[in-house]
This record gives C-alpha cells, structure tokens and sequence, in this order.
C-alpha cells in the first residue's frame, strides 16, 4: 500500500482522499488547541502560505488521546484555529491516531518512521518522564507520543520525516523547502 490508498474522514461525515493530493508535498500532523505545543498553529499557518502553491499541503488531524488537550467538537475545533491561527489547511475529524481506534493511515505512517527521540528540547525531558510512567518501554515503539506530531510525505508518495511536537520548526521548514 501506499499514502495515496487511504482516506481521512472530515468533520461533515465525507472522507479526505489521499489520492487527491498525488504530486503534492503533504505534512500530516495530529493537533490540539489546549497543548502547549498549540502555537505551533501559527508556523503551520505561515509555512502553509509560503509553500501551498509550490504544492505544499497540510493535513490537519484534531486528536483527544493525549492529556484531553483537544476536548471540543469538530465545529469548536475548528473555529478555534480560525479564531485563533486564521488555518487556511484543511482540518480533518478528530480522529485517533494510536491504539485501537486509530486512523489506519497512522498505522502506515508509524510503519514507515518510527519514533526517534525528542532531542534536546527541554519539553522532551517532561514528556519522557511522564510517559515513562505509563509504559517502560514507550521510547522503543512507533506510536505518536504527543501533540503535534507531523510526518512530511514527499511528491512520490514516501514517508521522508517524522518530526516530534519538540523539533525545531525552522528544521521541518527547511526539509518542506527541500521537497518543494
């Protein structure tokens, strides 16, 4: 399978298709609006403006499964970023993107790269510890750690990078700036 065989289902009950955006460079990232890491929005926003007619797209994807730091409806979500971050990037249902429930296309997402630490960020020492509290081995396996998190597919399709809610986002610029 590739990125362009699934599909996101959308707030108004219909389904993103990847396929859609075959030949574009997509950054797909699972969000909050009560993280810390919420004001990442705003360089989302502005690295979507510069790049969205070189063939950048951002895929929004609203998640509730990490400290209940996306409570809202899909409608207050999204006024929120509007409100908030003036989004211009589509933004998908809240959606799952661990365990059970989890939106197949994170299932290939985390197949393709995995979770490689979150540097020196001095968040990353607190969300490790925190997390280390819940499972031992949380470090070892491919599952989304925390808000934010953004996986940069280039125009062929592949999973290129992984970026953690703690990377620099000058560094995620610079690697959409080489794809495009």
């Amino acid at each position: 399978m590739t990125i362009y065989d699934y599909n996101i289902p959308m707030p108004n009950g219909g389904e993103l298709k990847l396929s859609d955006y075959r030949g574009r460079v997509l950054l797909i990232v699972n969000t909050a609006t009560g993280c810390g890491f919420t004001p990442q929005y705003e360089q989302l926003e502005q690295i979507y403006e510069k790049y969205h007619d070189s063939g950048l797209e951002i895929i929004d994807i609203p998640c509730d499964q990490f400290g209940h730091q996306a409570p809202g409806t899909d409608d207050e979500i999204h006024e929120f970023c509007q409100l908030n971050y003036d989004t211009k990037f589509p933004q998908m249902k809240k959606s799952d993107v661990n365990g059970e429930h989890e939106l197949p296309v994170y299932t290939f997402l985390k197949s393709r790269r995995g979770f490689a630490g979150f540097g020196d960020h001095k968040l990353g020492a607190v969300l490790a510890e925190m997390l280390k509290k819940s499972d031992k081995d949380w470090d070892k396996n491919p599952d989304i750690k925390w808000n934010f998190t953004k996986f940069l597919v280039n125009r062929n399709g592949d999973v290129v990078a992984r970026f953690e809610p703690t990377d620099d986002m000058k560094k995620l610029e610079a690697k959409i700036s080489e794809l495009i």
